[in-house]
């Protein structure tokens, strides 16, 4: 008995032991003891916060829509005007047929004096680049790199033609957008620049400079516009910008800039190759003509956002005043709570 008794002596001890050494190290990380910051949201605290956030975002809320305002922008939608009256009833077929003229002639009149640089848009409506199948239909390596010319898994049903692979390849590029506009103003031609019109880091990480198109839009069916063989991929700004997809099915893309002011008044005369098919799904294209302040282009949604958030938090501060005047309560008063109130029911016992 007494060799069994310490045998469970030493069994207990060793068994404590264990249980001791899996003890974790006391710091005061691990048992939550850190110093720490623990405000106390007073009534004065609470007013305080929605009252500066109300002064600041106010102010900025007119700010913008005044830069908003002052942005003069021209939107034309052509893509009906622009089909012949004997098909207006199959468009589908005014636009695939390649022996129909497709130049059109728009006139846009300035409505205020149009400071340069004046920003060249293409609007599509309807058009879902952000489709799964639509967006995976591309090879990044291939547009980076010229030893990546055959990386086309990717790019169905784009992938090769009869002559080897298509670069680039997939959906993407061969939906290229092919529609273009010449300007010109009391019979004087407006150059359009379309230098730097793309985000650098797709010029110069995302697109070869040794990468030449090769076999595009050579199949029996063309998407869209077709590249000169002989600029590399890193110079071709156009495919550039098409190529970063919306993430909404309207959209703008920048298609160049003209660096001469517009008087107010003035006839712009553009005219138009309407080559872009948007009619076999429905969708809608508009040139736009605008300016830009320090928020970018006209956009009335962030001032209105800032207005909306600063005039709420200044209602919620006078709601807040008016509460703390009218029915003041004392800081750390407990009777408001529903276990001290003897209606309740609820009674907390202590030993």
């Amino acid at each position: 008995m007494d060799k069994l008794g310490s045998m469970s002596k030493d069994g207990a001890s060793s068994s404590s032991t264990k249980r001791k050494s899996r003890r974790p190290k006391y710091s005061k990380f691990t048992q939550q003891e850190l110093p720490a910051c623990k405000p106390i949201l007073t009534p004065g605290w609470v007013i305080s916060i929605f009252v500066t956030i109300g002064i600041i975002f106010i102010p900025i809320g007119f700010a913008s829509l005044f830069a908003s305002e002052r942005v003069v922008e021209i939107v034309d939608h052509y893509d009906k005007d622009c089909v012949p009256l004997r098909y207006t009833d199959d468009k589908l077929a005014f636009i695939q047929n390649s022996k129909t003229n497709k130049t059109c002639i728009r006139r846009l009149t300035v409505p205020k004096q149009m400071k340069s640089p004046v920003y060249i848009y293409y609007q599509l409506d309807h058009f879902y680049q952000n489709h799964r199948r639509y967006v995976k239909s591309r090879s990044d390596s291939q547009l980076r790199s010229k030893s990546d010319e055959n990386t086309t898994s990717n790019c169905a049903p784009e992938r090769n033609s009869p002559n080897g692979a298509i670069v680039p390849c997939g959906l993407i590029a061969w939906s290229l957008f092919n529609d273009t506009y010449k300007f010109s103003v009391k019979n004087k031609q407006l150059g359009v620049n379309k230098k730097d019109i793309t985000w650098k880091s797709d010029k110069g990480n995302k697109f070869g400079s040794d990468v030449y198109p090769k076999n595009f839009q050579s199949g029996g069916l063309i998407g869209g516009a077709k590249l000169n063989s002989s600029i590399p991929l890193s110079e071709q700004e156009d495919l550039i910008v098409w190529m970063r997809t919306a993430a909404l099915p309207t959209f703008r893309k920048l298609y160049g800039r003209i660096e001469v002011d517009l008087e107010a008044n003035d006839v712009v005369i553009v005219t138009i190759e309407n080559n872009y098919n948007t009619y076999s799904f429905g969708g809608n294209k508009k040139l736009v003509l605008s300016t830009a302040s320090w928020i970018g282009g006209k956009n009335y949604l962030l001032g209105i956002a800032y207005l909306t958030v600063g005039g709420l938090c200044l209602f919620l501060a006078i709601s807040f005043i008016l509460l703390y005047l009218i029915k003041p309560r004392p800081l750390g008063d407990t009777s408001y709570l529903s276990w001290n109130r003897s209606a309740s029911g609820v009674h907390i016992f202590t030993s």
